[in-house]
C-alpha cells in the first residue's frame, strides 16, 4: 500500500524547509528510522528519518527546492500497512528529527562514506570538487563548506588577466537571513542611538568572565526599567514580555545565527557566561538546535575586534530593539579636565520607533552603560 509522508512541523515559527540532500532514492528498500533526507530551515539543518518499512515510490521535491510544512515530501510502498494505518503525517520520523548537519560515516551497504556537512556536500557538487580530495577541519574531521571552497579556490584558472568567477545560489540559512533583514528594513521604522561606554574598570575586574555576561546582566536591568524594549508589536497592541530570553548574535559557518539564553534574569554571571559559551560553541560547530534558536525577546550583538568602530544593528523582526557593543579599545578621553587613556567602546540601541521613541531609548542606553561602568 502507498504511504505519503509530508514535511513535519520542524519547530516554532518554521513554515518551510529547503531540501539539502536526499539520503535515499526511488526504488530503494528502506527501514523505519533510517536516515532519509536533510532539510535546512531558518533555525538549523535537520535530518529526517524514514517513517515506515518499504520501498521508495516517489520523491516530491528535488535538492534545492523549498517545501512547506504539511506538503508531500516522499511516497512509499509499505511492507505492512497494518502497523502504520493509524500513523499521522510526520509519525515517528517527526520525533526522529535530529537538529544538526550531521556528518555521515558509512552507507547502508557498509561502504565508507566521507564525513562532510550537508552544506559541504552540496557545495562540492556545485563546484565539481571531489570530497575525497578535501581535508576536513570541522568537528571530528568533518569536511565543511570552507574546506571545499579552499580546494576549489586553489584550482581557479587565471591567465591573460582573466579571472574565473563563481556563483552560489542564495539558499538555506543565508537566504532566510536575507529575507528577515529585508523584512526588518521594509517594515520596521528603525532609529539608532549611541553612547560611549568606559569599560576600563570592568575590564580590570571581570577576571575570566566574558564581557558578554556583564552586558547580558546590564541589558536585563535595563529591560526591567524600560519594559517597552522587551516587547513585541502585535497588530495595534504592544505585548510586554515578562520573561527575559536574550538572543546573542553569533557568527557561524553558515552566517549569523541568534541562539537564545533562556531566563537570563534568573542566572548568575558565571551561569550566563557558561551558557553563552555553550550556545556559541554549538553555532560554530554547526550543531545548534531549533530549540536553541527559539523564543528570544531581545537581542544583543557583540562583535568584538571584528565588529568595527561602530555599526547599526538591525532589529530582529518580532522584537522591539537590539543592543550592540562595538569595538573596545584604548582611546583618549577627557576626565576631570585632563586627557587620559581609557578602554572605550561605543554602545548602540536600534529600536522600533512604533513602540517607543528616542528619549526612552537614550534613557535605556544610559541605564545600560551606567550598569557596565559602575
Amino acid at each position: 500500500m502507498k504511504y505519503e509522508f509530508c514535511l513535519p512541523d520542524l519547530g516554532e515559527g518554521v513554515t518551510e524547509g529547503e531540501i539539502i540532500a536526499w539520503l535515499i532514492e526511488i526504488g530503494q528498500d528502506v527501514r523505519e528510522d533510517q536516515p532519509m533526507v536533510e532539510v535546512e530551515t531558518d533555525k538549523a539543518t535537520v535530518e529526517i528519518a524514514c517513517p515506515v518499512d518499504g520501498v521508495v515510490a516517489a520523491v516530491h521535491a528535488a535538492a534545492g527546492e523549498r517545501v512547506a510544512v504539511g506538503s508531500p515530501l516522499v511516497s512509499f510502498e509499505e511492507e505492512d500497512r497494518e502497523t502504520t494505518a493509524a500513523r499521522p503525517a510526520g509519525g515517528r520520523a517527526a520525533a526522529a528529527v535530529a537538529s544538526a548537519p550531521k556528518p555521515v560515516e558509512a552507507g547502508d551497504d557498509g561502504s565508507a562514506r566521507i564525513r562532510a556537512t550537508p552544506a559541504a556536500r552540496r557545495l562540492a557538487h556545485e563546484l565539481g570538487v571531489e570530497l575525497a580530495s578535501v581535508t576536513g577541519t570541522g568537528p571530528e574531521g568533518a569536511i565543511t563548506d570552507r574546506d571545499v571552497r579552499a580546494v576549489a579556490g586553489a584550482g581557479s584558472p587565471e591567465s591573460d588577466g582573466w579571472v574565473a568567477e563563481r556563483r552560489e545560489p542564495l539558499r538555506g540559512v543565508r537566504r532566510r537571513i536575507a529575507e528577515r533583514l529585508t523584512l526588518s528594513q521594509q517594515q520596521i521604522p528603525m532609529v539608532t542611538v549611541v553612547e560611549e561606554c568606559d569599560f576600563t574598570e570592568l575590564g580590570a575586574r571581570r577576571g575570566e568572565l566574558s564581557y558578554t555576561a556583564f552586558v547580558v546582566r546590564a541589558a536585563v536591568s535595563g529591560l526591567r526599567a524600560f519594559p517597552e524594549f522587551n516587547a513585541t508589536l502585535d497588530g495595534e497592541e504592544i505585548v510586554y514580555h515578562e520573561r527575559y530570553d536574550i538572543g546573542i548574535a553569533t557568527q557561524g559557518p553558515q552566517g549569523l545565527l541568534v541562539p537564545v539564553l533562556k531566563r537570563a534574569d534568573s542566572k548568575s554571571l558565571e551561569e550566563i557566561d557558561e551558557e553563552v559559551d555553550r550556545l556559541a560553541s554549538r553555532v560554530r560547530a554547526g550543531t545548534v538546535t531549533p530549540e536553541d534558536l527559539r523564543g528570544g525577546t531581545f537581542t544583543l550583538t557583540l562583535a568584538g575586534k571584528l565588529g568595527g568602530l561602530f555599526a547599526t544593528p538591525l532589529v530582529n523582526p518580532g522584537e522591539a530593539a537590539i543592543l550592540g557593543v562595538h569595538r573596545i579599545a584604548a582611546r583618549p578621553v577627557v576626565r576631570e579636565d585632563e586627557i587620559v587613556i581609557r578602554q572605550i567602546g561605543l554602545v548602540s540601541c536600534s529600536f522600533d520607533h512604533r513602540i517607543t521613541d528616542g528619549t526612552r531609548a537614550t534613557m535605556f542606553l544610559l541605564h545600560v552603560t551606567d550598569e557596565l561602568q559602575s
